[in-house]
């Protein structure tokens, strides 16, 4: 699944450098994260780095984008193809 960034974001910038897959982006109000580049750092980490440097627990797991382990790591993959 994705990761979703609620709006209770304040826009502090922890999250933003820390995404391997370049989902995070500034939106109108808040950070955003695109689903289609959103791995959960699966390929990278064993754990979402944007979840563990947000001070205020803002982001959650996007209850419209579920994925399993394997579908993750084929877009990982798939994003790793695109950019080669």
């Amino acid at each position: 699944m994705a990761l979703l960034i609620t709006d209770k974001c304040i826009n502090c910038d922890m999250c933003l450098p820390e995404c391997p897959n370049e989902a995070i982006y500034e939106g109108e109000k808040f950070y955003e994260i695109d689903v289609k580049r959103c791995t959960e750092c699966v390929g990278f980490y064993e754990h979402q780095t944007c979840v563990d440097v947000c001070p205020i627990e803002c982001i959650i797991p996007h209850p419209e984008h579920r994925e399993t382990q394997e579908q993750l790591l084929e877009k990982f993959k798939s994003l790793k193809l695109f950019e080669a």
